[in-house]
């Protein structure tokens, strides 16, 4: 990124990237037509790191709008008008656009052509974040790189000291709030017990 680039430039460009389905680097071509999706502004101090829009996501070209997004927004304590306002938190997946699904009809992972291309100008444009909450492996491999392989309990579960860290932004990861992890909640009852209360202070601040 440029020192001049601003937010709404890169914005355009990635509105328009076709990267993953005409010059892709690791995989075949997507299959369908992209339609990359992101919610940001240069005023946000909350980022929601999440992993690639599904097929309601890619349908409707907003975030979380589907029963995951129900969760999260439970989770963070917002209803949907404070959640959608760009102006108090992005959204900004590892993978911009609708990966497609396996042949057992699972999404597939975030394409890997799209972070390298995206990430670091996307959040160079967007200097007020204070919080990214990483969700799941592949934001957490990202923006947690020491913890790379750790696996999701052991990574989470260092929430605390992840949140004490003097650096900015900070980070805290999360388990995707997908129906898939509820195994992993009810194994795991500390997350809503003590993680969700200290995130919803946390969020309630940014938002205000």
């Amino acid at each position: 990124m440029s020192a001049r680039e601003t937010l709404d430039e890169v914005l355009h460009e990635l509105r328009a990237c076709r990267i993953c389905r005409d010059a892709p680097r690791y995989l075949p071509p997507l299959p369908h037509q992209p339609r990359p999706v992101i919610q940001a502004s240069a005023t946000a101090r909350l980022c929601i790191a999440g992993q690639a829009p599904g097929t309601r996501v890619h349908a409707s070209g907003r975030p979380f709008t589907d029963a995951s997004g129900v969760r999260l927004r439970r989770w963070l304590g917002i209803d949907e008008a404070v959640f959608y306002d760009s102006a108090r938190v992005a959204v900004v997946p590892m993978g911009h656009c609708f990966p497609g699904q396996d042949a057992k009809g699972g999404d597939l992972p975030p394409r890997r052509e799209c972070a390298p291309a995206w990430r670091e100008r996307v959040f160079a444009a967007m200097p007020r974040i204070e919080l990214i909450l990483a969700i799941g492996r592949y934001a957490q491999d990202w923006h947690l790189a020491e913890g790379k392989g750790r696996g999701l309990t052991a990574t989470v579960a260092d929430w605390r000291e992840l949140l004490a860290r003097p650096v900015h932004p900070r980070v805290v990861p999360l388990p995707h709030p997908s129906w898939r992890n509820n195994a992993w909640l009810r194994l795991n009852p500390w997350f809503e017990a003590e993680l969700v209360p200290v995130l919803q202070r946390e969020v309630a601040r940014l938002v205000a």
